[in-house]
């Protein structure tokens, strides 16, 4: 088993509205990595990180993930999810889409959502600017299609995204025949 295409991003880059518009098109379903993790703490994914701490909560999120992606369908990954090693390395088996967002438009999503710890803070706008400062090269190296998500329609990305899932479909077929 292995999902049709991962998502990943920073917060507010759209992977929870993409990947359920995407799951929908695509007749399947979408596991995210935070409502795993959710699930299994019987809790909100911030509430977990912040009872946690950042370095165990990334540990608990790599078991997320790897269940994650033992599912078929549309997988959602969390934000830091990326900043595991062994996560890249398991991104590496799959079709990988990154969600661009600006700096800008990440805080206008995610403003005033407690529910994201991270960004929680008196100057969401520079930690959100230092979150994808360390993350950005991880995003891309993982990533084998980017679509950057400001100011387009979610569906215009959902489209976007099925047709490279069309194209790599098709690539994967001609290599079997």
């Amino acid at each position: 088993m292995s999902p049709r295409v991962v998502l990943i991003g920073p917060p507010g880059s759209g992977k929870t509205t993409i990947g359920t518009r995407l799951a929908h098109a695509l007749d399947t379903h979408v596991v995210d990595s935070d409502d795993l993790i959710a699930q299994r703490f019987d809790k909100p994914c911030g509430t977990v990180l912040s009872d946690l701490g950042e370095a165990e909560f990334r540990r608990v999120e790599e078991e997320a993930v790897e269940q994650a992606l033992a599912t078929e369908g549309v997988v959602s990954l969390g934000g830091g999810a990326v900043l595991s090693p062994a996560t890249q390395r398991r991104l590496m088996d799959h079709v990988v889409v990154y969600l661009r967002v600006s700096v800008e438009e990440g805080v206008r999503r995610t403003a005033g959502d407690n529910s994201r710890p991270l960004l929680n803070v008196p100057d969401p706008e520079a930690t959100y600017r230092r979150l994808l400062d360390e993350r950005a090269e991880l995003y891309e190296s993982a990533a084998n299609y980017r679509v950057h998500s400001d100011g387009k329609d979610p569906q215009r990305v959902v489209t976007d995204i099925l047709h490279f899932i069309d194209d790599v479909e098709s690539e994967r077929r001609q290599v079997m025949m």
